[in-house]
């Protein structure tokens, strides 16, 4: 049985035993560098930064979960299509968190004299971003202020100040509605980098909160899916806990009687959605938004030259990071629907970012079954925020395959019957400019919601035969018989992607 991963330096050996590590040891420079590297290497492998200038002593880690075959392993598994389905078990199964008196995080704790910028590399991810944004934080909240559970997220942050930063929270989401509840007060947290695979897993799923209400134990999801529980220490300076194996935390609190720009020019204009920030996770350029004010009280750190985390928003590893959880919520919606239709559900990589999509799969059995998977498209547009597009298609169909999907769409799709629109005016997203120029247009506020896209591209149940799809006898062929191994690997690496799909399915 494999050793549950449960630090990112256990992934980093991981990685390195599968010949996926690469670890540079020129100086690179935080500024435009260390995204540019990653960026140039999207989806290939995870990235050890050894000399950071300005940052002596520490290290820096991306790239990480940019590849599914490496997620995989790192959650024990030999297939990534898998994982969701971990994931789904740990929704229902979470083990609940370890608490431990002393921690590889609080090797080192400092409580003076805190510069946030001085100590720790945060990166500027391009040239036209506005500011420095840490974006690898995960921003723990405890049960006084989650309805008893305790709750995992990535958020955006810029230290505008040596010891304070805006906190960029989006309206609806769990900790937003944590702020509200707790208006007034200032809501002790931890900020954990360099975490657990399952910790990150955890906090950047955008969980569907009909599947995962305010309470849930989401600490507890990421200890089902490492399969062992996380280990948690009490802070040193707030009254919160710490994952015990994360490289540095930044405890402290969100004021939420103080609301913040992120940017200079945020605050100069006076107006959100207008300042640039970073590259966000839709693929545009985010912008500046006033939220609330994170005050750090402390930092702590491992001893044995921390690691720090850079992700990007952006990309394969935002992505496939993201993914599985919220592909587990997205089926575990459809199974509440209509028990036993759904096969699969899959978010593709690369395309527009995590939280905008869903692809189905079904297997309709019977006539009457038959209009349920108009029914999904809606149950998915209505509960997942800002959800921009759904698609259900039939078992034939590649759902990892964006061409495979395409082509079901455009064979199967009538534009006069089989697109629905989600509800117009709801809440949305103000990364994705749609939305805020929808808003702008109705005069609405800035997450208003147009309207995602569902579309069912299935063969209507009583007219399968007339949508048979094509197929080649592949299954009678055994390449090895007419082809050398040489021959084999040689010619399917000349292969598209599509092509081996086609190649597979014989379609």
């Amino acid at each position: 049985m494999n050793k549950p991963i449960t630090s990112l330096r256990d992934a980093l050996q991981k990685t390195e035993e599968r010949g996926e590590l690469l670890t540079v040891k020129r100086e690179v420079d935080p500024i435009y560098e260390i995204s540019g590297l990653q960026k140039a290497l999207e989806s290939g492998p995870a990235i050890v930064f050894d000399n950071i200038k300005g940052y002596p002593g520490i290290r820096d880690v991306g790239n990480i979960f940019a590849r599914k075959e490496r997620v995989a392993a790192l959650f024990g598994l030999d297939d990534y299509k898998l994982v969701k389905f971990k994931c789904l078990d740990a929704l229902k199964n979470p083990l609940p968190a370890n608490i431990v008196e002393t921690a590889p995080c609080q090797e080192v704790v400092i409580t003076e004299n805190i510069d946030v910028e001085k100590m720790l590399p945060i990166i500027k991810h391009s040239e036209d971003d506005g500011c420095r944004i840490l974006g690898g934080g995960n921003v723990l909240v405890g049960e006084k202020y989650f309805g008893g559970g305790t709750e995992l997220s990535f958020k955006r942050m810029h230290f505008r100040g040596k010891d304070w930063a805006s906190i960029e929270i989006g309206i609806g989401s769990h900790i937003w509605d944590c702020c509200l509840e707790h208006r007034g007060q200032k809501i002790p947290v931890c900020v954990n980098i360099g975490t657990p695979p399952a910790v990150m897993a955890v906090s950047a799923s955008m969980f569907i909160h009909a599947i995962v209400p305010r309470g849930s134990n989401e600490i507890g999801f990421a200890g089902a899916l490492q399969g062992q529980p996380v280990d948690l220490v009490k802070a040193k300076t707030v009254d919160a806990y710490a994952v015990a194996q994360s490289e540095w935390v930044l405890e402290g609190y969100i004021d939420t009687t103080e609301r913040v720009w992120e940017t200079d020019e945020g605050d100069q204009a006076g107006k959100g959605g207008v300042a640039p920030v970073m590259p966000e996770w839709p693929g545009y350029l985010g912008r500046d938004y006033r939220g609330f004010k994170f005050q750090v009280t402390a930092i702590t750190h491992r001893k044995d030259r921390p690691i720090f985390f850079t992700p990007l928003a952006h990309g394969f590893e935002g992505d496939i990071t993201g993914s599985p959880f919220r592909e587990a919520c997205f089926i575990e919606l459809a199974q509440r629907v209509a028990p036993g239709l759904v096969q699969d559900a899959h978010i593709l990589p690369g395309v527009a970012g995590w939280g905008s999509h869903i692809i189905y799969q079904v297997t309709k059995r019977r006539g009457g079954d038959e209009g349920y998977q108009r029914n999904i498209l809606g149950a998915a547009l209505g509960t997942a925020l800002g959800l921009r597009l759904a698609v259900v298609v039939d078992e034939d169909i590649d759902i990892y395959s964006a061409d495979d999907v395409l082509w079901a769409i455009i064979t199967r799709v009538s534009p006069d019957t089989d697109i629905l629109r989600g509800s117009k005016g709801g809440v949305g997203y103000p990364m994705v400019p749609a939305e805020r120029q929808a808003a702008a247009v109705e005069g609405k506020f800035g997450y208003y919601y147009e309207g995602g896209m569902g579309m069912d591209a299935t063969a209507p149940y009583r007219a399968k035969d007339v949508f048979t799809r094509a197929k080649y006898p592949v299954s009678r062929i055994k390449l090895n018989e007419w082809l050398t191994p040489e021959e084999i690997v040689r010619c399917q690496a000349l292969q598209s992607e599509y092509g081996k799909v086609l190649a597979r399915l014989g379609g």
